[in-house]
């Protein structure tokens, strides 16, 4: 049976409610983010290409999610750290997509592309949503979901002979507390679950995607 969607939007605690959403929904559960197969055996060295490629593709083009809402809202006591930080972790992938080389060929690359681009279409519209709190919800829940990407990431860094750079991002616990303090009723509470559940449902489609791409390369 389905599990029910995590409420976000009891206040206090909206900062341990994102974390708990993050945790349960996010990409640390995914599994295909948790397959051997993605990072060990014949296969991986296409597989961790295949993600650092996709990855990029949604996360590391100008404007993003982050410099759309250019680090304010709830993410306000974190100033430019987190708009800075964010862009070093896109340089560290423009680094990653030359290491790895070539997109692995893969049946399916057209219906991939179109994928990807109702992503990138739909990040865009949550960072310009005018429900307050709506995009503040889905950069906050990128952030921590960062915290389940970025291993993967290094884990292609290392495969491919690159040093994993430095993450320069706010940690999950520095995240939760700051969050925890904001108190602004439980409609801009909700609006941040909304937009929280919506950025992680992006990101299990990517794993979605990344897994049903290996299938098709295996299968071939």
């Amino acid at each position: 049976m389905a599990s029910q969607p995590t409420m976000v939007g009891t206040l206090p605690g909206l900062g341990a409610d994102l974390l708990a959403l993050v945790r349960r929904d996010g990409s640390i559960g995914h599994v295909w983010r948790q397959d051997d197969a993605l990072l060990t055996g014949p296969d991986a060295p296409c597989n961790l290409a295949d993600v650092v490629h996709h990855i990029a593709a949604v996360h590391a083009r100008r404007p993003g999610l982050v410099d759309l809402t250019g680090g304010g809202g709830l993410l306000q006591p974190f100033g430019v750290a987190v708009v800075d930080g964010f862009s070093a972790e896109r340089r560290y992938l423009a680094r990653l997509v030359v290491a790895v080389g070539p997109l692995p060929p893969t049946p399916g690359q057209t219906l991939s592309q179109a994928a990807l681009i109702g992503q990138r279409h739909a990040l865009e519209t949550l960072a310009r949503s005018d429900r307050a709190g709506c995009a503040d919800g889905a950069v906050t829940a990128l952030l921590m979901d960062w915290s389940a990407v970025r291993p993967v990431l290094d884990a292609a860094a290392v495969r491919f002979g690159l040093t994993p750079d430095h993450a320069g991002l706010p940690d999950l616990a520095a995240l939760a507390t700051t969050i925890d303090t904001v108190d602004e009723g439980p409609g801009f509470a909700r609006a941040v679950g909304f937009g929280a559940r919506q950025l992680l449902l992006q990101h299990r489609g990517l794993w979605d995607l990344l897994e049903a791409r290996a299938h098709a390369r295996r299968d071939a």
